[in-house]
């Protein structure tokens, strides 16, 4: 009998703590932050969310003028109607999203995928999200 409560109790603990444990976040498809660029990549505290054009996904840069567009990785394609519809962002941020007008705000770490120009939007990728918080 005690054998059978044993394995019962352990049964039970293992089924809970699957159910309450996190959903892992799959491996990126894309690489955002490789050898080649991981140097210039940075956190930086910003509001992402979607906008007319494209690309469409873009996040402000809180406290700047800074408006930089998303792209999945290094390996983007400009005009690629597929990379500028639906970039690939973490697992998280992509979670966050529950229509057109969330909007996310959070830390980033971001990887810029070509130099800051004054006047233009810079593309970057996203390669995490902490603290994250949406708002309709």
């Amino acid at each position: 009998m005690l054998r059978v409560w044993l394995l019962l109790t352990a049964l039970i603990t293992l089924t809970l703590t699957a159910i309450g444990a996190p959903p892992r976040d799959p491996k990126r498809k894309i690489v955002c932050k490789t050898p080649q660029n991981a140097a210039t990549c940075y956190w930086t505290h910003g509001r992402v969310s979607v906008a007319n054009g494209t690309p469409f996904i873009r996040l402000w840069k809180i406290g700047t003028h800074r408006m930089l567009t998303i792209h999945s990785g290094p390996g983007y394609k400009r005009g690629d109607n597929e990379e500028n519809s639906n970039p690939e962002i973490p697992a998280n941020l992509d979670r966050a999203f529950k229509t057109d007008l969330t909007r996310v705000y959070g830390n980033f770490e971001i990887c810029p995928l070509e130099p800051e120009r004054p006047g233009e939007m810079q593309r970057v990728c996203i390669e995490s999200a902490k603290n994250i918080f949406a708002e309709d």
